[in-house]
């Protein structure tokens, strides 16, 4: 069976280039870059180039650039991190659709006795930075808010709001696990970004490699005590193979960046039309804003997601009905309930994110097969049939 694989928002595939990359530190260049003799300290220019090789990719100073396992690690640590140096400050600022490696952090700080503002989204996803404004206050420690949503795709103004939050005396953070190697991103012109997370396994480096961009003089604690690595934010020995691979990732990442925003998006756009023009009821969740090139999540009104997932399965194509993080849950996602999408449409909701590695042939092959998975599944659905009589003025 042919693998159509649509869900590069939950885990993109690694890339030869990083693969090929990665394998000399696995059995020839073990050493650890820590070691005083020249068999460990060999290991540790590759350490220092796979670091310079993401801070050029964020348009950041390589001594910003601290490894960490994944973007969750990233998120928590710049999270309780810089909580930590604020002791006074007891507001945390975020909004209704974070994912949950800071959604479900700041609610546990809830508990604990912070005060927690979640800023709403509109119908498209939008996010309304006036009402951040109006929120922060002198006893607000951190502002986090994501750079582009991971079901949606939906960009958030992140530089607008840096600008607004320069002066505020707030440390500022942006999940910006999908917008890397998405779109550009300069730190060097945002000085009002503190703190950046980012994930290897959403730009083709493997599972398990992560960063946390921490500005130059933003306060913020060790999330793992140990020993110096990491410039002592993070203590342990690093990483090395995963390290390479994510700064190869970073180097390509660069380089496609102007594919990502034209081939592909052009793909998103011939799949997300060709569904609009072949099957009615459907709606594009997040339509006039800005979007990542790669993403489309597309509502099927009066069907069930995890039926058409299944049967799409069964077809080899891969996609998603949102965060892979939450996907064992049979409630709707947190973010379309946030955007007010209507209950007929928000349980049918399907995420498509591509890569560069889709085709023109893919996009054609779900086209194809699709339009029929849902008539199919309407067909069965009591609340299809109820809605046709019902328009029909209540014809049998």
């Amino acid at each position: 069976m042919r693998t159509v694989y649509v869900d590069n928002n939950a885990t993109t595939r690694t890339a030869p280039e990083v693969l090929e990359a990665m394998l000399p530190f696995f059995c020839d260049l073990y050493g650890n870059p820590s070691s005083m003799h020249f068999f460990g300290g060999q290991v540790e220019q590759y350490l220092r180039k796979a670091r310079n090789q993401v801070a050029e990719l964020l348009g950041a100073a390589h001594d910003e650039i601290v490894f960490t396992s994944c973007g969750t690690e990233s998120d928590n640590a710049a999270v309780f991190g810089s909580l930590e140096t604020v002791p006074h400050k007891r507001h945390i600022i975020t909004t209704r659709v974070e994912h949950p490696a800071v959604r479900n952090v700041a609610r546990h700080l809830l508990k604990k006795g912070y005060r927690l503002t979640e800023l709403p989204v509109d119908g498209s996803g939008a996010l309304d930075i006036r009402q951040l404004d109006h929120a922060v206050t002198q006893d607000t420690a951190l502002v986090s808010i994501m750079w582009a949503n991971n079901e949606t795709g939906v960009l958030f103004p992140v530089e607008e709001i840096a600008d607004m939050l320069r002066d505020r005396d707030v440390i500022f953070h942006t999940d910006a696990v999908q917008a890397v190697g998405k779109i550009p991103v300069d730190l060097s012109r945002q000085k009002g970004i503190h703190l950046l997370s980012l994930s290897g396994h959403k730009l083709h480096a493997p599972k398990g490699v992560g960063v946390l961009y921490i500005r130059k003089g933003t306060p913020l604690a060790p999330f793992v005590i140990g020993g110096h690595q990491e410039h002592g934010r993070r203590g342990g020995t690093e990483n090395v193979p995963y390290i390479v691979g994510l700064g190869k990732a970073a180097e390509l990442a660069g380089q496609r960046l102007g594919e990502e925003n034209t081939r592909v998006r052009e793909l998103r756009d011939h799949l997300e039309q060709g569904l609009l023009a072949a099957v009615p009821n459907t709606l594009v969740n997040g339509k006039g804003q800005p979007r990542l090139p790669n993403t489309s999540n597309l509502s099927f009104e009066y069907v069930e997601g995890e039926s058409i997932l299944l049967l799409l399965s069964n077809l080899g194509i891969c996609a998603s009905s949102g965060s892979a993080c939450t996907s064992g849950s049979l409630e709707p996602s947190h973010v379309l309930r946030a955007m007010g999408v209507p209950f007929t449409a928000a349980h049918g909701s399907v995420r498509f994110s591509l890569s560069g590695y889709n085709t023109r042939e893919e996009m054609d092959y779900i086209l194809e097969h699709l339009p029929r998975i849902i008539e199919k599944l309407r067909a069965i659905s009591p609340f299809w049939n109820s809605s046709v009589r019902s328009i029909a003025g209540g014809a049998p």
